[in-house]
């Protein structure tokens, strides 16, 4: 995480790192042709890259062009008082 969090892009081909940074608004290059966290591209900074355009994606990047994107909703590190209380809930019915 530390790595991601500095990192000024990432170029990835993995689902939890596409997540990270979409969280943290740091660019995200994935070589893939689809993704299993679409948010991540709708929403955030991630964007499927074919492997013959990572050259001009990653010179996007650098020269400040790449688009920023927005932290999808619930994603605001609440996540486990909102399952407490979720089950707070539940248990008091």
């Amino acid at each position: 995480m530390s790595l991601v969090s500095n990192a000024r892009m990432v170029i990835t081909d993995s689902g939890g790192v596409q997540e990270e940074t979409t969280y943290l608004n740091i660019p995200c290059l994935t070589l893939r042709e689809n993704t299993e966290r679409p948010v991540t591209v709708t929403e955030g900074t991630n964007r499927l890259i074919a492997p013959g355009g990572l050259l001009a994606a990653v010179e996007t990047v650098l020269a400040g062009g790449w688009p920023s994107g927005v932290r999808p909703a619930l994603w605001d590190g609440q996540t486990a008082s909102r399952c407490v209380a979720d089950l707070r809930a539940r248990s008091a019915a």
